[in-house]
């Protein structure tokens, strides 16, 4: 059976402030090498193989398990250690404004569908806030999960922002 998605009523923000410049936050996010730094959950490693950084163009990169908890996990359920995954920028407005389209294309029961996320990247002083909005998903149970995934990777930017900055 395949329904269509129900997005919850209004989208998710999740808001931070980093001890970073501007400029760092949009490297971290806008380059393969920053988001090869801090773009996987424990465990794993992020690869990127295209970059094309325009509205409608795509970021390609693969995920690999490589912790033996990870690799264990992901060989459990049946999948390969390594995912490929495809975003496709909908609008750029450096260093101050993104937004990209990702594939929600694993949830039993529905057809695969896009999901919008914007990031904000605001200065002040030498401090930077983030604003990190998510539409929501197909039902209220994964608009919250997902959000809890996102908040991880923004704790995963502030640990890339803390080591390059000492």
């Amino acid at each position: 059976m395949s329904t269509e998605p129900t997005p919850s009523p209004s989208p998710a923000r999740l808001e931070r402030t980093f001890e970073a410049p501007t400029e760092m936050i949009w490297e971290l996010w806008t380059t393969a090498a920053g988001l090869e730094e801090w773009w996987a959950p424990d465990g794993f490693e992020t690869r990127v193989s295209n970059l094309e950084l325009r509205p409608g163009g795509e970021l390609r990169y693969t995920m690999t398990a490589t912790a033996p908890e990870q690799i264990a996990f992901v060989r459990n359920l049946g999948l390969p250690l390594s995912n490929e995954f495809r975003r496709t920028f909908t609008e750029l407005v450096p260093p101050t404004r993104l937004g990209y389209l990702s594939l929600i294309d694993f949830v039993p029961g529905h057809d695969p569908y896009e999901h919008l996320t914007t990031i904000e990247i605001e200065p002040a002083g030498e401090r930077t806030n983030v604003v990190m909005t998510l539409d929501p998903l197909h039902d209220e149970t994964w608009t919250q999960d997902y959000r809890a995934h996102r908040a991880d990777e923004l704790d995963k930017l502030e640990a890339a922002i803390r080591r390059r900055s000492g």
